[in-house]
């Protein structure tokens, strides 16, 4: 409202002073209608921002002006019409005349390049001679400029009323000067208004980063400091803390396996801990129930077998029989803890034991070929970790006996030294003679279907008698050995790897070949000639074929058998065999 009545207020001053003008006029008329300066700038400036227009589109006024307009007394309906020049930008050469016209004009024009053109017209209607001349123009002392261009027009009364020269416009600094500083002036605004909030943003982030940098750090001293004030009879080696199991989530498993403090027992990993510590590396193995990954855990390397949930009752029993009392032995892998986690929303069963970079005896035997001492070494130190299994030892922390149940050469690791350690206690039995206990785990996985003894096969097994079970495992080992012999170098002569009854069965033979081969033709495999020329593999392949008898009582005890290599490497000076055992 204020804008209007300011409009309207200047409206009818500016028609005031053009009647005083009119009327002071000697003569009464005049062709050209002339403002003088001094009654221009006595009229009243409203700033035209107040009208809506912006600083780029304001109109600035300098010097003295004239207003071309119709005489405020003039009828147009009875006005004089005239002949006035017309032609047409910019240069105007070509003229012709404009007829019944109630003004003329000429104009000069200064485009935004620094350009002038010129023309001449003619108002023939109303609305035409509001529009062309009731507006300022540049009178030859001043100018109007807008967005950095000028124009000039001059109207009149008369015929050829138009004639002669053209407006001039000033000397002006050239535009492009002003134009190139709001292009740069442009770009600036742009380039503030998109690094502003970027910038803004990452301090932002940044300090985001630094407060959860500060909190971890405080965190941390603060597990540190509590782990510093626990009581030492509760800390493992390399700062692992341990617990009783009542305090673990494997409560149920470890329940009847708490060390009494005396020493023989396994101290237990508290869990969600140990994960945390190890950062794993590449696969090192996979199979049907699970993963091998190497990891490092405080600077050592270590194996990590990671079970699928499927699989949790092989995990739980493997962390049984790896926390029995009096468990450890250097041929029995070792043991350093268990730990559920969970990976990308997956539950993980982690078992973690020492790491043997050689890999199986499947591994190393694809890959290298063995001498007799080699084979000694390999052969003897498998089956002391099977003779600790199978003997109970009595006492108040006792150790129970137990039967391994998946004997075979990927389940026995060959460590740096050329000593076999076993693993893999997934299928394990114990027996305890004291109470007559035997717990066998209630697990749906069977052993590997190829080293399956005949009375597995046919399922005439006692599973009463815990002696049946170490008869099998004794049977897998013969299998075990015939795969080693095969592979040592003798007479120049060696074979290449291949699995016990590659000649008969499929690759991954089912439980019908297996039964049909082993139970109802009692084949066994085929030991190659040259052997018998051989004092060790001789000696080895018959005790072999005592291992894998068809008849479970006529096998050789894992004691029995390791007395009679022993014996067989004694009996060669020439091996210079180390008696390590």
């Amino acid at each position: 409202m204020f804008c209007l009545n300011a409009l309207f207020l200047r409206t009818f001053y500016f028609l005031f002073v053009l009647q005083y003008a009119y009327s002071s006029d000697d003569d009464g008329s005049s062709e050209d209608l002339v403002f003088s300066s001094s009654l221009l700038e006595s009229m009243p400036h409203f700033p035209l921002d107040m009208f809506g227009d912006d600083e780029e589109n304001s109109l600035d006024v300098t010097g003295n002006s004239t207003l071309g307009l119709l005489s405020p007394n003039l009828n147009l309906n009875n006005h004089a019409k005239y002949q006035c020049h017309s032609c047409e930008q910019p240069d105007c050469l070509e003229e012709t005349i404009c007829n019944n016209a109630y003004q003329c004009w000429k104009s000069r024009v200064r485009d935004l390049s620094g350009l002038e053109s010129v023309s001449k017209g003619c108002t023939t209607s109303a609305e035409q001679v509001v529009l062309y001349c009731n507006t300022l123009s540049f009178d030859g002392n001043g100018e109007y400029q807008k967005e950095s261009s000028s124009y000039a027009i001059e109207c009149c009364e008369g015929n050829f009323c138009n004639n002669g020269s053209f407006p001039v416009l000033p000397t002006t600094q050239y535009a492009g000067n002003s134009e190139t500083d709001d292009y740069h002036a442009t770009i600036l605004r742009l380039l503030l208004a998109i690094l502003c909030p970027v910038v803004i943003l990452g301090i932002a982030l940044a300090i985001i980063l630094l407060m959860m940098r500060h909190w971890h750090r405080r965190r941390m001293a603060r597990l540190t400091s509590m782990e510093g004030s626990q009581d030492p009879d509760y800390t493992y080696r390399d700062e692992l803390r341990v617990t009783a199991a009542g305090d673990s989530t494997l409560r149920e498993v470890f329940e009847h396996s708490v060390t009494s403090g005396s020493g023989s027992g396994m101290p237990l990993l508290i869990q969600r801990t140990l994960a945390k510590q190890i950062t794993l590396g590449e696969c090192i193995g996979k199979g049907r129930y699970g993963e091998v990954w190497r990891g490092l855990w405080h600077g050592e390397s270590v194996a990590v077998k990671i079970f699928f949930s499927r699989d949790e009752a092989s995990w739980t029993r493997e962390t049984e029989i790896y926390s029995t009392m009096l468990f450890r032995h250097e041929n029995i892998l070792g043991y350093i803890g268990s730990d559920m986690t969970s990976r990308n929303s997956i539950t993980q069963l982690w078992l973690v034991t020492h790491y043997h970079p050689l890999g199986s005896l499947y591994d190393h035997l694809n890959r290298h070929s063995l001498n007799h001492v080699q084979l000694l070494h390999l052969c003897i130190s498998a089956i002391s970790g099977i003779l600790h299994l199978h003997t109970e030892i009595f006492g108040t922390q006792g150790k129970p006996a137990i039967a391994h149940r998946d004997i075979k050469t990927k389940n026995i690791l060959v460590r740096s030294n050329g000593m076999c350690v076993i693993a893999d206690f997934g299928l394990a039995v114990t027996h305890t003679q004291t109470t007559g206990e035997m717990n066998v785990a209630n697990n749906p996985r069977v052993g590997t279907k190829r080293y399956m003894s005949p009375e597995v096969l046919d399922q005439t097994i006692n599973m009463s008698i815990f002696e049946s079970f170490r008869r099998v495992d004794m049977y897998a080992f013969g299998l075990v050995l015939w795969e080693m012999c095969r592979r040592t170098v003798s007479s120049g002569l060696v074979e290449e790897y291949r699995p016990p009854f590659f000649d008969m069965v499929p690759s991954d033979p089912s439980f019908e070949d297996m039964r049909k081969v082993v139970c109802i033709d009692q084949y066994r495999p085929i030991v190659p000639s040259h052997w018998e020329s051989d004092p060790i593999l001789s000696g080895i392949w018959i005790l072999m074929k005592e291992c894998w008898h068809q008849n479970p009582n006529v096998r050789l005890p894992a004691l029995r058998l390791k007395k009679s290599l022993l014996k067989l490497a004694m009996q060669d000076p020439s091996l210079n065999f180390r008696l390590d055992f």
